[in-house]
């Protein structure tokens, strides 16, 4: 059995996010969307928000596990046995971030191995970034996310006005 995972951070989880979560499912046996939590990134989300988003975006696929981990990488593949960690590829930068990462847990784990999926070209310029920047100054992230996670954004963004007023 064939398993990959689809490792990040996902605050929020991007229509992106779901095109490459969806292509690398029709790849693998099970596909295991970890949600990792990265103590060095500031998320808007909580990891449990962030679970509940992407098990909405994913819902309609059957061989998709959505999980959350606080832990390197390479500790989670070789724990669940994973064939391949899939990222998802937006530009040259991305690559040489990727190619980086992939170099460093093949030093930790010599049977690592990575595949590279690029994002459609439509979706390519979408960041969960660009979409917490969006949102904050009010514009329109509906071609960016699903509209529960739109509505979680919007939400979420509301209640931290309402706390720092």
């Amino acid at each position: 059995m064939k398993t990959f995972i689809f490792p990040g951070s996902f605050d929020p989880f991007s229509l992106g996010h779901m095109d490459i979560a969806k292509r690398a499912s029709n790849l693998c046996d099970k596909l295991v969307v970890a949600i990792m939590e990265n103590r060095a990134k500031k998320t808007l989300f909580t990891v449990e928000e962030r679970v509940e988003m992407a098990k909405i975006c994913l819902s309609d696929v059957p061989n998709v596990e959505v999980i959350s981990r606080e832990s390197l990488l390479v500790d989670l593949y070789r724990e669940l046995g994973a064939s391949a960690v899939v990222r998802g590829l937006r530009s040259e930068s991305d690559f040489r971030y990727e190619a980086e990462m992939n170099a460093a847990n093949t030093l930790m784990f010599p049977s690592y191995q990575v595949i590279f999926l690029p994002c459609r070209a439509d979706l390519a310029f979408t960041s969960s970034s660009i979409i917490k920047e969006v949102a904050y100054y009010g514009g329109d992230i509906s071609r960016m996310c699903v509209p529960a996670v739109e509505d979680m954004v919007h939400q979420k963004l509301l209640v931290n006005r309402q706390e720092n007023t």
